[in-house]
């Protein structure tokens, strides 16, 4: 009579306690795709709270971006996982500011930074970011900023009660940032750049589902005055 199988046993190591991630978690988890933390992985909150850019789409924005991360501050406006500050970090920014709105998301960046060994380069600001316009906070001005904001998507519909909030963030942000600073939107296909501040100075770049959108520095650019009303806080 032939012997039944044993039953397999996760390997030593891989066996998850109540309430921590499965292996289906861990892989659908953002990992930094260059640099000095290539391939670690980013925790993340189960229940969709975070929406982190693909890692394809954001190997392609670094591309984009070049040697203009090294040295800078990155500037990571709707953080989640923080995937985009700690790109940054791992391809030589300065330090990176990561603001959330999200409490318990706020405190796993932290725990995030700790486990990376970038804590004493992360700032984390909780709290939330669209409220920045009325009153901009003390941010560091000796190096060009890179900018990254990813907002949830549906904050890109005209109809949308935060809409307005969004571009005006994204117009203080502009006015606020040091010489030499890169500004990047990733938005998706619907949304239309004519209505970003100085539109005619942003770079399109699409990366299904995603189109990124960069405002990089051009000597003597003066920038534009919002159209009325739009930016209005």
């Amino acid at each position: 009579m032939p012997r039944r199988p044993r039953p397999t046993r996760p390997p030593a190591g891989r066996r998850h306690a109540p309430g921590s991630p499965t292996d289906t978690d861990a892989a659908s988890a953002p990992r930094i795709v260059g640099g000095s933390l290539r391939g670690r992985r980013l925790p993340h909150l189960p229940g969709g709270v975070t929406r982190p850019m693909k890692d394809r789409v954001r190997e392609t924005l670094f591309d984009l971006l070049g040697t203009s991360v090294r040295g800078a501050v990155a500037l990571d406006l709707f953080a989640g996982t923080g995937a985009l500050g700690f790109e940054a970090l791992s391809r030589g920014a300065d330090r990176a500011i990561f603001a959330e709105r999200h409490f318990p998301t706020a405190e796993l960046l932290r725990q995030t930074a700790r486990s990376l060994g970038v804590e004493d380069r992360c700032e984390i600001r909780p709290g939330d970011v669209l409220l920045w316009p009325k009153r901009m906070p003390d941010l560091p001005a000796a190096a060009p900023w890179l900018v990254f904001v990813s907002p949830p998507w549906a904050m890109f519909a005209e109809g949308h009660e935060r809409h307005r909030d969004l571009l005006a963030l994204v117009a203080a942000i502009q006015r606020a940032a040091p010489a030499g600073s890169t500004l990047v939107v990733e938005a998706d296909t619907a949304f239309d750049p004519a209505h970003l501040p100085d539109a005619a100075g942003w770079e399109s770049r699409a990366v299904p589902p995603a189109v990124l959108h960069i405002l990089r520095p051009r000597p003597g650019r003066v920038p534009e005055p919002p159209a009325s009303g739009i930016f209005a806080s």
